[in-house]
């Protein structure tokens, strides 16, 4: 038990420091919000991808026994998504309050947190493939989102939405880079030259510890504090409800314990952040995104050391 819980609080423990120092940062004026976006640029359009791109060329992980995980990642996430819209037709009367419940529930930040932790708790395997599921995941989140959102929003034409998704799909720096480690992967070419590496290296290990910073600098105490009942509900599908159908989904496809243990916190970390800024863009109730994205950040972070010390107990992950 023991054992188990210090597993769990080492995983975590970094993350929350981390998004710690980025609160009392911004609220002890030594950062703003000028530094806050420049920041995540950096992070998304440099740092990620570089960490994702050598993670997986130099990673020894077999990608094609991976597909157990990548089957469970889609299981999870359409019963999430199908069960949240299923309640939202039935529960949510507002228009403008469905799709932002939906995605709510079923997407989760795992290119920040749930990437973090899984790094923090399986190390280069974790990194590789965590960042193989992230980048198969990424895309049928943003397709489902913008189908949720288009639904139930009352200022939304589909089809320019849908364009405008499938570009950014293929602009994005994350998917780019996965993609193109794959390819590198699959042709068996070297590693880049030493001084291409170490740039890559240097840049990579920047990402998450700035990412981390910067989310703990965006967090409102007040809006955490301040739910609504619909938020809540929100915050309960996806801080309970999705952790506890990721381990269902683990049992029944018997999972490897590294499998079992991504899956976990892929789908068990906070609302991701690219999902307020969505809502924002397509009309919805982007009050309500932010009072999810708070809770679920910080209360998400409790959750996921919870239920990884209970499945190392379990002898699952």
């Amino acid at each position: 038990m023991l054992q188990a819980a210090s597993f769990a609080f080492m995983i975590v423990f970094p993350n929350l420091v981390l998004m710690g120092l980025g609160f009392y940062m911004k609220r002890a004026g030594k950062i703003d919000g000028d530094f806050i976006d420049a920041a995540s640029k950096i992070v998304f359009n440099f740092g990620l991808p570089c960490l994702l791109f050598f993670s997986v060329i130099k990673s020894e992980v077999n990608y094609a026994e991976q597909l157990p995980l990548i089957i469970a990642g889609f299981i999870t996430t359409f019963v999430l998504f199908f069960g949240a819209e299923i309640y939202a037709k039935f529960f949510v009367s507002d228009v403008r309050d469905k799709g932002v419940f939906v995605q709510g529930v079923f997407r989760s930040n795992m290119a920040i947190i749930a990437l973090s932790v899984a790094t923090n708790a399986y190390g280069v395997v974790g990194t590789s493939v965590g960042a193989m599921y992230m980048g198969i995941l990424t895309i049928l989140y943003n397709i489902l989102s913008v189908i949720t959102l288009s639904r139930t929003s009352q200022n939304t034409n589909f089809k320019s939405q849908s364009i405008n998704v499938i570009k950014k799909i293929f602009t994005n720096p994350l998917i780019i880079a996965l993609v193109s480690a794959f390819v590198y992967k699959i042709a068996n070419l070297p590693l880049p030259p030493t001084p291409i590496t170490k740039t890559g290296e240097l840049l990579s290990n920047i990402a998450l510890p700035l990412a981390l910073i910067c989310a703990g600098a965006t967090l409102e105490i007040k809006s955490m504090l301040g739910l609504s009942g619909l938020s809540m509900q929100a915050s309960i599908g996806r801080i309970i409800i999705a952790p506890l159908l990721a381990v269902l989904v683990g049992i029944l496809l018997k999972l490897s314990p590294v499998q079992f243990g991504v899956l976990f916190v892929m789908v068990a970390s906070p609302a991701a952040a690219a999902s307020y800024v969505m809502v924002k863009a397509m009309g919805g109730n982007d009050v309500l995104a932010a009072n999810i994205l708070a809770f679920t950040t910080v209360v998400g972070m409790i959750g996921m050391a919870v239920g990884m010390a209970w499945l190392r107990i379990l002898a699952l992950v």
